[in-house]
């Protein structure tokens, strides 16, 4: 099959692509997407927004590619003294291109500090289109999370009621009926990194789809476990790069004075299909996905004109096989199995959690823990890994360094000795980093979202965090081990209580037996949260008002996640020592209080808890 050359026009304040099966028109110079034409429809954006509120204004065009196979084109804003305090001291090159033949178009950008500039901070970068709500009412984040969306036109004034904060609202007046008494929030379709390539919107008639395929993680921030926000009611599709949701304050990215750094996000690829009226439209997400595995397969692409973005034979690939030394199981070593094994850069934080600056490269280990990382860019990593079933992160003692070209290391075999120091007394939940396999409540029916009813997800709904009071009216959470089932009895997040017209810090108990007691040796209480946001966690042992406590974490967290429907936040780990001479025989007390109030969004998710005993050499 032949295809149109790829046109460019130039005018005097637009740009305008056209391969035939799609033409997009770019302002000039500023670099905002103003109209996509595709499958007889004029715009499939919405053509309401001015331009100047649209993102980043671009000061310069140039044309980088243009040939029948290929246009790209640069819009660049240039930094200096003269904006200080105006704008944000970076140098922003955004590129566009669009292929002979491919029914959609690719987008990245480059950023640039230099040395001399002055540091600032950096929370938040991504690419936003905001489409026709008269064609777009259908929105896929998932196979099992789509569905018709409510209007814009739903969160105005007289048609909605505003809950806890901005984001939540109650439809109580929606243009179509279907969605009345439902709540609409951004945050109940956030998703995380590693299952975001794939999301959009569908027009039924003609059959449309609008997608955004991100076949690379390696530019976005946190790692494969962060959480971005996706699509939503707008109609609105995002790209995320850079964000501190589910992290907050620590996820955000600070340049220092005389700090230099440069780095490319993206491409990714806004894919478009659609079929004649009267076809089924549930096709176009099949295909959609289909071509996520295409341009997975083809990343990195050979394509873009810039420099700052390594081709497959300027990368360079890592293996292994990661073993588990787990020195009171029964086995000296057990292969690493699906566990999360990355390359992260050496010069940032220590958590690969919380690092945006650089590139990340993750991939998942087999059944007998060996992994492979492919088309990782040159540069100095440390290579870290964590595995379901077990506690903490591994970090390499050494940093990896990969040079440009084809270059393959092989790591051998690697062991990761997780924390402990004793055989296990008793143990609450399962080491995933989410609060995933605790008790969810159903939602009050008030407060729905229809989707996530009798759903694997049934975290995402509004207001679980009232649910607690409601459950445990007068006492807080006690929980029996031997008897108590962590899947029913523990509530997923150690949130606040209501009380008259406040929210005040809760107290729960884990109750256990001990036949024998070391007096001389200390217990270890292994605490892994999945979630801390403005919490204090405070442990206590067989008296609960024992002032100091035993442990407390301080002040942690600004993970947001009870409010943003997350299971899980930031992973943290602590260990509580506990003297022998705490504890007595028969029964004892583990108190764990959330001393911190004021909100209901405050609070802790665990993700495991464990007790270990001394070892016999105390």
């Amino acid at each position: 099959m032949s295809f149109q050359a790829v046109q460019l026009q130039i005018q005097d304040h637009y740009v305008v692509i056209d391969n035939g099966i799609l033409q997009m028109t770019i302002s000039n110079p500023g670099g905002i997407v103003t109209k996509i034409m595709y499958n007889g429809i004029e715009n499939l954006l919405e053509e309401t927004n001015e331009e100047d509120i649209r993102g980043i204004a671009a000061t310069s065009f140039s044309v980088v590619v243009e040939h029948d196979e290929m246009v790209e084109v640069s819009f660049s804003r240039t930094w200096d003294a003269s904006a200080k305090g105006k704008l944000v001291p970076l140098n922003i090159d955004k590129r566009f291109i669009v292929l002979q033949g491919s029914s959609g178009f690719y987008s990245y950008a480059i950023y640039e500090k230099l040395k001399e500039w002055p540091g600032f901070n950096l929370p938040q970068t991504r690419i936003v289109f905001k489409l026709n709500k008269q064609w777009f009412r259908y929105m896929v984040v998932a196979d099992d999370r789509q569905r018709d969306m409510p209007l814009p036109d739903d969160r105005l004034p007289g048609r909605c009621q505003t809950l806890a904060f901005p984001e939540a609202v109650l439809l109580t007046n929606p243009v179509e009926p279907e969605f009345k008494g439902e709540v609409d929030d951004k945050y109940q379709y956030s998703c995380e990194n590693k299952d975001l390539q794939v999301q959009g919107w569908i027009c039924k008639d003609p059959p449309t789809g609008f997608w955004q395929i991100t076949p690379s993680d390696e530019f976005r921030s946190g790692g494969p476990l962060k959480q971005n926000l996706t699509s939503h009611v707008g109609p609105t599709n995002l790209a995320m790069f850079i964000s501190a949701h589910y992290a907050g304050e620590d996820m955000v990215m600070k340049f220092a004075d005389g700090e230099p750094w440069k780095k490319v996000f993206g491409p990714v690829f806004m894919y478009l299909n659609g079929l004649p009226t009267g076809f089924d439209w549930n096709w176009l997400w099949e295909d959609a996905k289909e071509q996520l595995f295409t341009e997975t397969e083809s990343w990195p692409y050979s394509f873009p004109a810039s420099e700052d973005f390594p081709t497959s034979d300027q990368r360079g690939n890592l293996s292994g096989r990661l073993l588990v030394c787990d020195s009171y199981s029964d086995e000296d070593y057990t292969s690493a199995v699906g566990a999360y094994v990355g390359l992260a850069s050496s010069s940032e934080v220590d958590s690969w959690q919380l690092q945006s600056k650089g590139y990340q490269f993750w991939t998942k280990a087999d059944e007998n823990g060996y992994f492979c990382i492919n088309d990782i860019r040159p540069g100095d990593y440390d290579l870290y890994a964590w595995v379901p079933g077990f506690i903490g992160d591994f970090r390499s003692d050494s940093s990896v360094s990969l040079t440009a070209g084809r270059c393959a290391m092989d790591m051998g075999d690697i062991v990761y000795k997780p924390p402990r120091d004793g055989p296990t007394m008793w143990e609450i939940g399962f080491p995933d980093r989410t609060a995933r396999e605790f008790y969810v409540p159903d939602p009050d029916p008030n407060y729905v979202n229809k989707l996530y009813l009798n759903h694997p997800d049934r975290f995402r709904q509004y207001g679980l965090w009232d649910r607690y009071t409601e459950l445990y009216p007068n006492d807080d959470l006690i929980y029996t081990v031997g008897v108590s089932d962590f899947q029913k009895d523990w509530f997923f997040a150690q949130v606040t209580r209501k009380k008259d017209n406040t929210y005040i810090g809760t107290t729960w108990q884990i109750r256990f037996k001990l036949e024998n007691v070391n007096q001389n040796g200390v217990y270890k209480l292994r605490l892994a949260l999945a979630m801390a946001n403005q919490a204090e966690l405070q442990v206590r042992v067989n008296n609960p008002i024992a002032d100091p406590p035993v442990f407390s974490t301080g002040l942690i967290g600004h993970d947001n996640a009870i409010a943003r429907h997350g299971i899980h936040g930031l992973y943290r780990l602590y260990t509580a020592d506990i003297e022998g001479v705490k504890l007595v025989q028969g029964d004892n007390t583990v108190f764990l209080t959330q001393s911190k109030g004021g909100s209901p969004l405050v609070g802790i998710m665990y993700d495991y808890i464990r007790l270990e005993v001394p070892p016999e050499s105390d």
